[in-house]
């Protein structure tokens, strides 16, 4: 039997909510399905330049994120046509665009 999931929707407003008592801006750029949507998180280091994480699983089958933009950071262009990418694959996902120059904002699982 799997673990209850919390569902995406509720998720998203989670990070909004953490983001806001941090004073790091936050805002969903892109809307994916309620339930069970996919999650992209973009971070925007304020100097031309994007970070892109997708929520994954690790090999235990436990919540992790993925570097989804690579090593280094990449600029808006670039991280847009990977969303565009992804969202080919699966129209139902979410993107949280998070304004992080000083790296505040944590991501709730470890990066693999």
């Amino acid at each position: 039997m799997t673990e209850p999931r919390l569902k995406t929707s509720l998720w998203i407003s989670a990070q909004i909510r953490l983001c806001d008592l941090s004073f790091t801006p936050a805002v969903v750029a892109r809307r994916g399905d309620s339930d069970a949507g996919q999650v992209m998180v973009l971070r925007n280091l304020l100097d031309g330049t994007f970070e892109l994480f997708a929520r994954t699983t690790d090999m235990d089958g436990a919540p992790a994120w993925r570097r989804a933009s690579g090593p280094d950071p990449v600029d808006y262009e670039a991280a847009s046509k990977l969303i565009a990418r992804e969202a080919e694959f699966d129209p139902d996902i979410w993107v949280l665009e998070v304004e992080d120059r000083d790296g505040k904002y944590e991501l709730d699982a470890p990066l693999v």
